[in-house]
């Protein structure tokens, strides 16, 4: 039996073109199968389809059909954030650049826990990191899996730098990933301020930071640049005013909302965020990555010190002291890709201007749909987008039915929208991050949820 061709190598190229070509003839053909922009039939129909697709997971003879007929079930069952009626979460279309890098990646398969993994990839990280945390006013960054990830070490630098003696505040507009870091980090019950804007209530940050009886420092406030919901942005100017007067620590979740700083019309919207000691940023958001790409940028990396850990076999001292990087102190994670590239391709190909008009257009998209949503008597529009989401229900409908409106369109594979609370009342949410989609789509997407909505 000869040996499976390998994806690097002398042989590389030569063995990944076919199957390169089987690959994408299968994302073409089960897209082609779906026929929209989710599998119809709901959880059920999808998982049988899955099931017959796999058949034996391990046979005891392989079958050379694998490729094909697997990307094909997966395609065919995928939800497609490519089609612009897939509209539901903060999961954008990656660029196709971005996507050939991440092959590259793969194929490449270093990894960036000790310098002699991944020479390169080391030194392009850093690079990288650097420069995207000094376009937000910040001094370096680490890279992450995701907002949740970055959350997480934020409060984990803030522990450790004040010594543990921390406590988080944040609002209840907050990602739940930042409540859940408090509590995996065994630090105090958080302190919820009230958001009934969907944003953070001033009055009330205040008066949870007067009435702190901790030392200076014990408190780290978190604020939201892009709440999931809604997308809607703190108060950031005010925040950081309120953090320095009673010498709190500012961490400004911009997981959705960083990658405005792109953008000239709109990186205003993110004044305030040089003022952080540390900011969460997701590139597979408003970046147009293939997941993940996301990133912690701190204010000072002395703060970066505290992950640092000792094993010899990947950075023993005689090793640093003749020069080779140590790479275990950027990041919690050993065994890690290097991410960075198809970020670094993106930014390089596209430019600033690039990914600036990716953002208009998307922001100028979701302005669209509010416009229809306000000039139609059959919704009602939760309020003007601050970046690119949208709320919006059927006029006079109860929360039941706005709900099985949502699941109806998934049920029947027709289109994806996402649901948000607010204000007491459940809407039907559409985070626009396609720079493809067209007023027509829009205008398609209204007439669904009209026709689906029980009257």
């Amino acid at each position: 039996m000869s040996t499976p061709p390998l994806a690097s190598g002398h042989e590389g190229p030569g063995a990944l073109r076919p199957l390169l070509d089987t690959v994408l003839d299968a994302l073409d053909s089960g897209r082609r199968a779906r026929g929209g922009p989710l599998p119809a039939g709901g959880p059920r129909a999808v998982a049988a389809r899955v099931r017959d697709a796999v058949g034996d997971v391990l046979p005891d003879q392989g079958d050379p059909d694998a490729l094909r007929a697997l990307v094909h079930a997966l395609a065919e069952g995928a939800a497609d954030p490519a089609d612009p009626l897939c509209a539901a979460h903060l999961h954008c279309p990656p660029l196709a650049v971005a996507t050939a890098a991440d092959l590259a990646t793969s194929a490449l398969n270093q990894s960036l826990d000790s310098w002699d993994q991944a020479p390169a990839a080391s030194e392009l990280e850093a690079v990288v990191t650097r420069e995207l945390a000094h376009e937000i006013g910040l001094s370096d960054s680490v890279v992450t899996t995701g907002g949740t990830e970055s959350n997480q070490l934020a409060l984990l630098l803030a522990r450790e730098v004040h010594a543990g003696g921390v406590r988080l505040v944040c609002g209840a507009n907050a990602h739940h990933s930042l409540p859940r870091a408090a509590w995996l980090l065994g630090l105090p019950e958080p302190v919820i301020v009230p958001a009934p804007t969907g944003t953070i209530d001033l009055a009330a940050l205040h008066e949870a930071l007067t009435g702190n009886s901790g030392p200076r420092g014990s408190l780290v406030v978190a604020a939201t640049a892009g709440t999931t919901d809604a997308g809607l942005i703190d108060p950031l100017p005010e925040i950081a005013g309120l953090c320095a007067a009673h010498g709190a620590r500012l961490h400004i979740d911009a997981a959705h909302g960083g990658g405005l700083v792109f953008s000239d019309r709109h990186r205003d919207k993110l004044t305030g965020l040089e003022a952080a000691h540390t900011v969460t940023l997701d590139l597979h958001k408003l970046g147009w990555q293939p997941v993940a790409a996301g990133l912690l940028a701190v204010r000072h990396p002395r703060d970066l010190a505290v992950l640092h850990q000792r094993a010899d076999y990947l950075n023993a001292d005689d090793d640093i002291e003749a020069g080779l990087p140590d790479l275990l102190g950027r990041s919690l994670r050993t065994t890690r890709r290097p991410d960075i590239l198809k970020v670094a391709v993106t930014l390089k190909t596209l430019g600033r201007s690039g990914l600036g008009a990716l953002v208009d257009q998307v922001c100028a998209r979701a302005r669209e749909l509010a416009d229809l949503l306000r000039d139609h008597p059959g919704f009602e529009l939760y309020d003007r987008p601050t970046i690119s989401t949208v709320l919006f229900r059927p006029a006079g409908a109860p929360d039941d039915a706005v709900a099985a409106v949502r699941r109806k369109l998934l049920a029947d594979g027709r289109a994806v929208l996402g649901r948000a609370r607010l204000g007491d009342r459940l809407w039907l949410k559409a985070t626009l991050l396609n720079p493809d989609t067209r007023p027509e789509d829009l205008t398609a997407l209204l007439k669904l949820v009209e026709g689906s909505t029980p009257r």
